[in-house]
């Protein structure tokens, strides 16, 4: 009679057992985030005020149609501000601390307007003197520029004056006059500016470029108080050569640059100011080779 042999099974081994522990970490770890969200509180009306005051002190005004928004609150509706009121008078806080703060959301609004007011002036400033100058502009004798805070009036000296000298020459009389007439009903402060090429002056009237460009810049200044233009409104500066528009190393490029320029800054800003640290970075002076002086 054969002999049943009896095979051993092999021991199952459970590959999965890992899974046990990793799911009671999982739990423990969900009861811990449950537990610290229940304990924890966010009051966002601090928050809402804190947003809006770093953005009014870094950014100003929002930039864009649709600012970013927390909840239901809409920017300027003041109710941000009124749960701050209250949940300051819940803790306690002094009276004139919340009477301040009342105040500050006013005061920037109203910086807003201003802003947008002195841009739509500046504007219309620039409009009238495109309607006044359209034969000049279409010359190319006359350039308008608008930037953020001001609007430039470029003339070309070949306009105004003969070469090296800073009496209006004929005809240019009625244009400044004009233009006088023009900048009159503004209240706008206004910066002359005279500018010449880098060729060296010589004559017995002036001993550089820089006494040059400050005599035409104040023979401008001049014509426009006697047209009935407040002094106070206006400053003469002589920069010489040394903010040239283009190249001085060609005949156009020195034509350029000898000019008369009518800075007319935003309303509520003095003719000389921080104006003219911002303008600086929008010029590039070019460096060019002396030119053969005039004999």
């Amino acid at each position: 009679m054969a002999r049943r042999h009896r095979h051993k099974h092999e021991e199952h081994v459970n590959h999965e057992a890992w899974a046990i522990p990793y799911g009671d970490l999982i739990t423990l770890l969900l009861a811990f985030f449950v537990v610290m969200y229940a304990i924890s509180s966010v009051n966002q009306g601090k928050y809402r005020v804190l947003s809006d005051s770093l953005i009014s002190a870094f950014q100003g005004r929002p930039m864009t149609l649709k600012p970013v928004q927390v909840g239901e609150k809409q920017v300027g509706s003041g109710s941000d501000l009124n749960i701050e009121v209250t949940q300051r008078m819940i803790e306690g806080q002094p009276r004139e601390l919340l009477e301040t703060e009342q105040h500050v959301k006013p005061d920037l609004d109203r910086a807003g307007t201003q802003d947008e007011g002195a841009a739509q002036a500046l504007e219309e400033v620039a409009g009238a003197f495109e309607r006044a100058m359209s034969g000049l502009i279409e010359k190319d004798l006359v350039v308008i520029r608008r930037h953020g805070l001001w609007v430039e009036v470029e003339i070309r000296t070949d306009l105004l004056f003969s070469s090296g000298l800073a009496k209006l020459s004929d005809g240019a009389t009625q244009v400044l006059q004009q233009m006088a007439d023009t900048i009159k009903p503004f209240p706008n402060p206004i910066r002359v500016e005279g500018h010449t090429d880098d060729v060296p002056i010589r004559n017995s009237a002036y001993q550089s470029n820089w006494e040059l460009s400050a005599a035409r810049a104040a023979t401008v200044v001049h014509l426009f108080t006697d047209r009935g233009v407040d002094p106070k409104r206006l400053s003469v500066i002589g920069l010489g050569q040394y903010r040239p528009l283009q190249s001085n190393t060609t005949p156009a490029g020195r034509n350029a640059n000898r000019r008369v320029v009518l800075v007319i800054l935003s309303g509520g800003s003095p003719p000389e100011g921080e104006y003219a640290k911002d303008r600086g970075k929008d010029e590039q002076s070019i460096a060019a080779p002396a030119a053969t002086p005039v004999q």
